[in-house]
This record gives structure tokens, sequence and C-alpha cells, in this order.
């Protein structure tokens, strides 16, 4: 199940309440507003996911005003078409190319040859296994994780919880890569299956996991692992939200991609005169970011 699962989105109940839509059958966080008895409502981190798209509009019109407001950001395999989403937000902004690698091509075909050459290296020394059973890994990557967002100043949805990520990693569809070497963890990565798609999830490194160019040696492995099984997997995205292209992790995962696919950040305003009134209440100008009254939430993430 991954995204589909209320489980995922249950685990972000730090963030706000879950809340199903039940026509295309996916969910969004409900939460309040700062300072305010209004609610608003955005999708899970890092991406919204639903079983049938072509019923989101009915369900946007069923919330009526109850909320303010709803953002979120399209999966890149989502079954929509672009004027779909315009239709259904006031919002729709290009946001995310993410690196896809297509699992029915000849692996021989798939990754650059400077990926594959890093990887085979790695493999020398590196041992890649598949965990017969991600939920009793969670300690492991619970440390991991943990010295990643000390480390890079992680904060908002993505510096869940060791409780948030034990129900994840109980969610049906999951599969988690461990490296090792000399008998030491050295990394973990984690991927959700949906469907004929897989979607790389998360990453757990040690910094010696770097020097050892395991990360290629874990990609390399995964790809192997599902191809013939799967019809696509899904990367991710660059670093940031203003990509150049340029940042090491896009060129990374470039390396490894047969193409990309977009995503969309959307947004709707569900009642207008309250949405405005909100934004003068609290006195924001001019900008760009949705829904407005939120912005200086972000600035301060």
């Amino acid at each position: 199940m991954g995204y589909l699962d209320k489980r995922y989105a249950e685990s972000f109940s730090e963030f706000g309440t879950s809340r199903e839509l039940p026509r295309c059958r996916g969910w969004i966080l409900e939460r309040q507003i700062p300072d305010r008895d209004d609610h608003d409502a955005m999708g899970c981190y890092p991406r919204f996911a639903c079983q049938d798209w072509s019923q989101l509009h009915l369900d946007l019109q069923h919330i009526g005003n109850e909320l303010v407001s709803l953002s979120l950001v399209t999966d890149p395999f989502g079954e929509y078409e672009l004027s779909y989403l315009r239709d259904c937000f006031n919002v729709v902004i290009p946001y995310k190319e993410h690196f896809v690698v297509d699992l029915q091509q000849s692996i021989d075909g798939i990754g650059s040859q400077h990926h594959r050459k890093l990887a085979r290296k790695s493999l020398k020394k590196v041992q890649i296994e598949l965990c017969p059973d991600p939920t009793q890994w969670i300690d492991e990557w619970d440390n991991l994780y943990a010295n990643i967002i000390k480390r890079h100043n992680i904060k908002g949805m993505q510096a869940l919880s060791k409780p948030a990520f034990a129900k994840q990693l109980s969610i049906p569809g999951t599969v988690m890569f461990r490296a090792n070497y000399e008998g030491h963890l050295m990394g973990l990565h984690w991927y959700y299956e949906q469907a004929e798609i897989v979607y790389a999830h998360l990453a757990a490194l040690t910094p010696g996991c770097y020097l050892l160019g395991a990360s290629y040696a874990l990609h390399w492995s995964a790809i192997e692992y599902f191809a013939g099984k799967k019809r696509w997997l899904d990367l991710g995205s660059g670093a940031g939200v203003h990509n150049e292209g340029t940042d090491g992790l896009t060129l990374f995962k470039r390396g490894w991609s047969t193409g990309t696919l977009p995503s969309y950040f959307c947004g709707r305003v569900f009642d207008q005169a309250r949405y405005y009134e909100i934004v003068k209440s609290k006195n924001i100008g001019i900008t760009n970011f949705f829904p407005a009254y939120r912005e200086s939430e972000f600035a301060s993430a």
C-alpha cells in the first residue's frame, strides 16, 4: 500500500489529524491555523497519493467551507492531466522533477558508466543485504536518521519521531536494504512498493558510507532486485525547493535515471472570505507563498 495506507497519514499525527478523502481514497492532514479557530489542510510529506484521481474534484467539492485551504504536492505517477489539476485547484505550480528508472529496460542499460563503475568498486568491499523484516531495524534506523537530522538541521515533517517511523515501517510494501562493511552497519535504504511502482522513500547513511561509495552499491542492488518485478522506480528529486540541477544529490540521481516526471504544488482556497481575512489579520504583504498566512512559519522552520 505504501503512501496510500492510512497508517502513513497517521504517522504525521504530530503535524495534523489524518482525514480520508473517501471518493479518491487519499489522505490529507487537517491542522489548526495558529491564533485562530479555523482549520486548513495539507498533503503528507513527500507527496499526495490517491487510488482514483478522477474522483478528487468531488472530494474537494464535498469539503465545502469546512476548511480554509488545502495545499499538497502531487505524486508524479498520479493518473491526472495538468488541466484536471487546474480545474481542482486555484494554484498549480510545477514543483520538482523526479528521476525515474524504467525497470522494463535491459538492466545493462540502466545507470551511467560512471555510476556503474563506482557501484562495482564499492561492492568489492561492502555487502548489501535485503532486510527480511524491516520493522526489526527500527532502532538502527532511528539512530542513523537522528544523526542526519542533527547534521543537516532538519525540521518539520522530515524530522519524524521514532514512533512515527515505526508506524511507517509496519506498512505493507516496505522494502529495506542494508549496507555492511566488516560487520558494521553503514547505511539503510527504505523503499515502498505500490502496485507497479517502487518509491525510494528515505535513506540513512553514516559518513563512512560515502567514503566507501556504498550509496552507489545500495542503489545498484535495489535496481537489480526490483528489475523484472516492478514497472517503475521513483528515485525522488534533487535537494532544495528551488533546484538548479547542479547539486550533488541531483547529479547522483540523474546518473541512475532513465527519465524524469514532474510533480506539482497545488493549492485550493475553500473559503475566500476567511482566507483573505486571515491574511489581512497577519499583515501579510505580497507573496507567492501558499497559503500566504503560513509564510512566517515556513521561514522559521
